[in-house]
């Protein structure tokens, strides 16, 4: 079992673009979502696929298993999704020895860029990069499963400036 220990942030420009050090296309697919678990399917690049499924309602801190699958079955298992099948590119961004995650959403949240950022542990304070905005852990609404199954596409998107859409 792993434990996963994350903050994510609003975007606010992008200045990190000059920082990116690989990226990879997502397809995101939750299989199933309850108040304190999900099992989703992810699809990088159309090349491999992996089934993660986190434990716990906190989301700076949760039990994440995750294992390889094969593609056909990922696919199989995208196409029985519940909700919105999430589609974004991650590009990995180095900042003062922490890789930030930046993804940057398409098709019904289309505009929206967050980042992410492992830790340690919960206590850890990272140098924050000049493009991060607002800190929004523990905000559900940016919760990659709440995304999928509720559409929230203009409440998420309304409200941002231009700079991060």
């Amino acid at each position: 079992m792993g434990q996963e220990i994350e903050r994510k942030y609003l975007v606010k420009n992008d200045a990190w673009r000059n920082e990116v050090a690989s990226s990879s296309r997502f397809l995101q697919a939750y299989i199933a979502v309850a108040a304190d678990r999900s099992v989703r399917v992810r699809i990088m690049d159309d090349e491999k696929a992996k089934l993660t499924i986190k434990i716990g309602s906190e989301l700076l801190s949760r039990s994440e298993f995750e294992y390889e699958i094969p593609l056909a079955d990922a696919k199989d298992m995208a196409a029985g999704a519940t909700g919105i099948v999430l589609d974004k590119t991650r590009f990995n961004v180095e900042h003062q020895g922490y890789t930030w995650e930046v993804d940057v959403y398409e098709g019904v949240y289309n505009g929206l860029v967050v980042a992410e950022v492992e830790l340690q542990s919960e206590t850890e304070r990272p140098p924050i990069p000049d493009w991060i905005g607002d800190d929004v852990t523990g905000d559900r609404r940016y919760s990659n499963a709440v995304m999928a199954n509720q559409d929230l596409s203009r409440e998420l998107l309304d409200g941002l400036p231009p700079a991060t859409r």
